[in-house]
């Protein structure tokens, strides 16, 4: 009997998930997640994304056993383990076929690579799929066969190649499981129970802002389609209302592919607010195929060396202030708050947070990138680093070096009435709509007076990038 395995990782669904799909059309199937907890600590991965990850594996494993498959769980301290447990579990298992979709980051390709050799000295054949990209890296290139490194040429090629797939439309089949269920396997090295992965935390607060599940996240996607997407390029800037999706959680996790995403926004593509929203959808690609194309932003490194000379300031007590929301600049203040309170920041805000902190305060931009991996439940490196890279004008198609957020400008322009600034930073509810942004004068007791002046902060940054 040729027994598959499929091999989980960040596609925690049944539905519409290639990896799967293969590995049941090639016969009865097993499934397996490994928990690396000490390269989750390495990635700097948010206890609240763990967390939400810890309830998409109990959905899945229960969606799974419909199917008549058991998912098996081990552990492991991190990647460098792997390629020696699959070894074993391979021989154990009586495996002909592994299946897994492919991850993007440099640790992940390694891991894969190794595990790739492992897989051809045993003569298991590897199945793997770019189960999160809508076009593969290598096609999605330039006449002269290059990577793009601007985003609009990048989105035009892009959209040619997804209007040509049709599988990218009708999305792969989850056929029904195995007809039996496998006998059962005994207890092997390394595996362990679902629970008693080292999670670290969990907050019942978590579960009921992120609710866990396939089936939550695709009508989380359905009810934004069909109620607020027409409405999204005029409101998807304004941070107090709930007018974006929120689907980064789930599409980072895997919960729901970008497949499915692009297609149910399709049935609405009547509307220019269907296609700004898509468009954000091609931003996340642009970056997953950067990461790819140019691996040595995985390495802590900007996509453009000649920044390198930039003299970034390494003050602990300003990235403090910045960390908690107390820089004095309102706006500032509160998406650092939002992230704080529940793993998540407006689009708008992220930006505006992290030019703050690169370009006002002049500090290095991969502490931001660290700080937000470490509270994000949608912290994603890919679309995490372009987003740093760009506010910092150190990565592909970044904002220019001279292009610096006013920060009370920009909350006058998207909070007029101050209302997510009275959210999240309720000390300063009591101010007027005007006194709001720009409180110094009238400031209460309490809040912090701003750390930098922003037009000294401006003819600073700009000086630091003198020769770029």
């Amino acid at each position: 009997m040729k027994i598959q395995l499929c091999w989980f990782r960040t596609d925690l669904r049944v539905r519409d998930n290639p990896a799967l799909s293969s590995a049941l059309a090639s016969g009865p199937a097993r499934a397996i997640y490994i928990a690396t907890p000490t390269q989750w600590q390495l990635h700097n991965d948010a206890p609240i994304k763990l967390d939400f990850w810890r309830r998409n594996l109990k959905e899945l494993k229960n969606n799974l056993q419909k199917l008549n498959i058991e998912l098996l769980f081990f552990q492991v301290a991190d990647y460098k383990t792997i390629p020696q447990l699959l070894q074993q579990l391979l021989r154990q298992l009586d495996i002909s076929q592994l299946h897994y979709n492919r991850e993007l980051p440099l640790n992940e390709r390694r891991r894969d690579k190794l595990v790739d050799d492992v897989c051809s000295k045993l003569g298991v054949t590897v199945s793997s799929f770019d189960d999160q990209l809508l076009v593969s890296p290598q096609s999605a290139l330039s006449k002269s066969a290059s990577p793009f490194k601007v985003f609009t040429p990048f989105a035009r090629k892009t959209l040619s190649l997804i209007h040509k797939s049709a599988s990218l439309y009708n999305g792969p089949i989850t056929r029904i499981g195995n007809a039996e269920p496998l006998p059962p396997v005994p207890v092997l090295k390394h595996q362990i129970k679902l629970d008693d992965i080292c999670w670290h935390e969990s907050c019942q607060h978590w579960e009921n802002l992120w609710p866990a599940g396939e089936e939550t996240a695709k009508a989380r996607l359905e009810e934004f389609s069909q109620e607020q997407i027409s409405a999204y390029k005029e409101k998807r800037e304004i941070p107090s209302l709930n007018s974006t999706s929120q689907m980064s959680a789930y599409l980072t996790g895997g919960v729901i592919s970008v497949a499915e995403c692009w297609r149910i926004a399709q049935k609405y593509f009547d509307d220019s607010g269907v296609e700004t929203w898509q468009n954000e959808l091609l931003w996340r690609e642009f970056y997953r195929h950067t990461v790819f194309h140019f691996p040595h932003i995985c390495m802590g490194k900007a996509y453009r060396e000649k920044t390198n000379h930039i003299p970034w300031r390494h003050d602990s007590e300003e990235f403090d202030k910045w960390c908690n929301g107390r820089t004095g600049y309102p706006f500032v203040d509160a998406g650092m708050r939002q992230l704080l309170i529940g793993g998540w920041m407006h689009n708008r805000l992220r930006m505006i947070t992290a030019m703050f902190l690169c370009k006002h305060l002049l500090i290095d931009w991969r502490w931001g990138e660290r700080w937000f991996m470490q509270n994000l439940i949608d912290g994603d490196f890919a679309s995490n680093n372009g987003g740093w890279q760009w506010s910092s004008s150190t990565g592909v198609d970044a904002v220019p070096y001279f292009r610096i957020f006013n920060p009370t400008r920009q909350s006058q322009r998207f909070d007029p009435r101050g209302h997510y600034i009275r959210h999240y930073v309720p000390e300063l509810a009591a101010l007027s709509n005007n006194d709001i942004h720009e409180p110094a004068g009238s400031c209460p007791e309490g809040y912090p007076p701003p750390l930098v002046e922003h037009q000294f902060a401006r003819d600073r940054a700009l000086n630091a990038f003198k020769g770029y």
